[in-house]
């Protein structure tokens, strides 16, 4: 696909923000008052954010649970919602999430980090498990499921069921998904 090519969607089927997210109103924002997105970030249809899910017994104000950088995507049927931790079998509590800029998720993947940083890409079908922690230009291959708690390292390619390290990426990789995330934010148009 070269890169002038559009992807065309209804804007019926959208609500833009003043910030340049585009929205799907065929997804699922729960708790949209603990979420934060920095701006052009596409969420598309049948997307499940889960803000709701927050720590009991903290303040009674409203906090911020998942925090979402600029020039995101959350592909077609991805669930994003906050980590979790059962302490001593009883103590049941959840984590804020934070997501980097340029981030990419697949479709139908299923995401619980603790924290996924910028510029990482995250393939079709795959399992983040609990407080996991992606850092700076990763990539998780399709199909992949990363187990609870695992730290990938900056320019690592993952793949598997575990995950495991595949691939170094090259020192290039910062400014190829930078360029990659804003060109498809500008092919995404309305028909």
């Amino acid at each position: 696909m070269s890169k002038s090519t559009r992807i065309g969607y209804s804007k019926a089927e959208f609500i833009e923000t003043d910030t340049g997210n585009k929205v799907s109103r065929k997804c699922t924002i729960n708790g949209s008052q603990n979420i934060i997105l920095g701006g052009k970030t596409i969420i598309q249809h049948g997307v499940i954010v889960r803000g709701d899910l927050r720590r009991a017994g903290g303040s009674s104000g409203a906090g911020v649970v998942i925090s979402v950088g600029k020039y995101c995507v959350f592909g077609e049927g991805a669930i994003i919602r906050p980590p979790y931790k059962t302490y001593k079998g009883r103590a049941f509590s959840y984590y804020p999430m934070k997501i980097g800029d340029f981030v990419s998720i697949g479709p139908k993947s299923i995401v619980e980090a603790a924290s996924i940083g910028n510029g990482v890409e995250i393939g079709k079908n795959c399992i983040i498990g609990a407080l996991c922690i992606i850092k700076d230009n990763a990539k998780i291959a399709d199909n992949s499921v990363v187990a609870a708690g695992t730290i990938v390292p900056s320019l690592g390619e993952w793949s598997g069921s575990p995950a495991r390290p595949t691939a170094s990426l090259p020192e290039s990789t910062p400014e190829l998904i930078e360029a990659k995330a804003k060109a498809f934010y500008a092919r995404f148009q309305p028909e």
